[in-house]
């Protein structure tokens, strides 16, 4: 006999519902964003979250070049990436990359704040990023979502 009144669900691949949400960039902080953007795809703000299931949100974003940094964090922050020959280490501030591929602010941003594992990878491809006001995702209906209303 069962003496248990209640099981803990989990969420699995056919059991979880995943929305379309969309988020606008502009005048939002970096950091602050993308914390409140990985909470999104990882799936934290739901009721049936399970740690190893990709139970999250597809999350769009625009406006990703009127991202805001504060402080001196513009010009003395550094990125770093490698072309894979000798001597070949790059650096970029925000301010150089903003005027080159404003996108890969806001991806490198989320992508520091997911798992470092296959999950990581499958939650980051729920995430698209756009530079201007539009974007290519209308017919799957997102829902606008203020930031000031995530916890």
């Amino acid at each position: 006999m069962n003496t248990l009144s209640y099981k803990t669900i989990s969420a699995n691949k056919e059991t979880v519902h995943k929305n379309w949400v969309l988020i606008d960039a502009e005048g939002a902080t970096l950091g602050r964003m993308a914390s409140k953007v990985a909470f999104l795809l990882r799936g934290k703000h739901k009721v049936d979250y399970t740690p190893h299931v990709d139970c999250g949100d597809n999350v769009i974003v625009i406006n990703a070049e009127k991202v805001v940094l504060r402080g001196k964090k513009m010009t003395d922050k550094v990125y770093v990436r490698h072309t894979g020959y000798p001597g070949g280490q790059r650096f970029a501030t925000p301010a150089q990359l903003l005027t080159t591929k404003p996108i890969s602010i806001i991806e490198m941003a989320v992508r520091g704040m997911l798992p470092k594992n296959k999950l990581g990878d499958d939650l980051y491809r729920n995430l698209h990023v756009y530079a201007g006001n539009t974007h290519p995702h209308e017919a799957q209906k997102p829902q606008l979502l203020n930031l000031k209303d995530l916890k």
